[in-house]
């Protein structure tokens, strides 16, 4: 099985949208690496997602300057909490957010009720990444 995960810390947050109960937080490139089963190499990609939060509240952030780079950060889906990364495919419910900070040192959190990823288009190849 191969797996997706957005590396958070590099890729570019184009906007942060709230509209009614529903917060959006476009990445515009987000990076992506995989991973194959059984090779040590992994590969980086780009592609344009926005992480949708609904029965949301914005908490801060939404008036941060953008387009802005993430420095890292937390995605909350239930019980679990990534850090720096979001998996790949992501859809879950119940208590979810996130907490992002910004090359500028401007926070993004959000609480909310579930979360999605909305992707567009297909992934665009960037690079391997070789161990050693």
């Amino acid at each position: 099985m191969d797996l997706t995960s957005i590396e958070l810390p590099g890729s570019v947050i184009r906007a942060v949208k709230a509209s009614g109960d529903e917060v959006r937080i476009r990445f515009e490139p987000a990076y992506l690496v995989q991973t194959m089963t059984g090779s040590e190499e992994r590969t980086r990609w780009w592609q344009n997602i926005e992480l949708v939060f609904e029965g949301a509240e914005l908490l801060e952030g939404g008036d941060a300057p953008f387009p802005a780079t993430c420095a890292g950060g937390d995605v909350m889906e239930n019980v679990y909490t990534y850090r720096d990364m979001v998996p790949v495919p992501l859809e879950g419910r119940g208590r979810t957010g996130c907490s992002l900070k910004l090359e500028s040192g401007t926070a993004i959190r959000v609480e909310a009720e579930a979360v999605r990823l909305e992707r567009e288009d297909h992934p665009r190849y960037i690079e391997h990444i070789r161990k050693g």
